[in-house]
C-alpha cells in the first residue's frame, strides 16, 4: 500500500470513528434526566473524583478552559454542596477544590443513567460486538491521552 493510500485510509477511518463518537455522545447526553448536571459540572466532578483536590487553575487546564470560564460552575457546585473549597497548604493565597460525598453520589447517578442506556443499547449486539466495543473504548481512552491533572494524585481517568 502506498503512503497516499495509507494516509487516505487513516483519514477515512478517523472520520468514521469521529462520526460514531459524536453520534454516541449525543445519544448519551440525551439519555440523561432533565435537570441533570451540565457537562462542565460533570467534568469538574469527574476530575476531582479521579485525581483528588485541585486548584481552579488545575481544573480549568484539565477541562481545556480558562479559570474565569468555570468560576460560576465552581460557585454553583459549592452552593449545591457537591464540592468544598479549602486553603491550599502549598500556597495559602489559593483555594483547593475537593469533591464531597454528595458530589460523588451526583456523579455516580449521572454515570449510572448513561451506563444503563448504553447497556440497554448494547444488549442487542453479539458477544463479539460487545467485546469489540469494550476494546474500542479502551483504545479511545488511550487516544485521548492522560488528562492534565494536579499532580496531587496520578492515574488515568476511567470514568467520564
Amino acid at each position: 500500500m502506498s503512503k497516499v493510500d495509507e494516509d487516505t485510509e487513516l483519514l477515512e477511518g478517523a472520520a468514521q470513528v469521529r462520526q460514531g463518537v459524536t453520534r454516541l455522545g449525543r445519544r448519551l447526553r440525551a439519555a440523561r434526566a432533565p435537570g441533570a448536571l451540565s457537562a462542565n459540572k460533570l467534568g469538574v466532578l469527574s476530575h476531582l473524583r479521579q485525581y483528588g483536590p485541585a486548584t481552579a487553575g488545575e481544573l480549568a487546564a484539565a477541562e481545556y478552559q480558562r479559570p474565569q470560564s468555570l468560576t460560576r460552575v465552581f460557585a454553583e457546585l459549592e452552593r449545591a454542596g457537591l464540592i468544598t473549597r479549602i486553603r491550599d497548604d502549598r500556597d495559602r493565597r489559593q483555594s483547593v477544590l475537593a469533591i464531597t460525598p454528595a458530589g460523588i453520589a451526583a456523579l455516580a447517578r449521572d454515570m449510572a443513567e448513561r451506563d444503563a442506556w448504553l447497556a440497554s443499547a448494547m444488549a442487542g449486539l453479539s458477544d463479539t460486538e460487545r467485546q469489540v466495543l469494550r476494546l474500542a473504548g479502551t483504545l479511545m481512552d488511550r487516544l485521548a491521552g492522560d488528562l492534565p491533572h494536579s499532580g496531587r494524585q496520578g492515574g488515568r481517568p476511567t470514568e467520564h
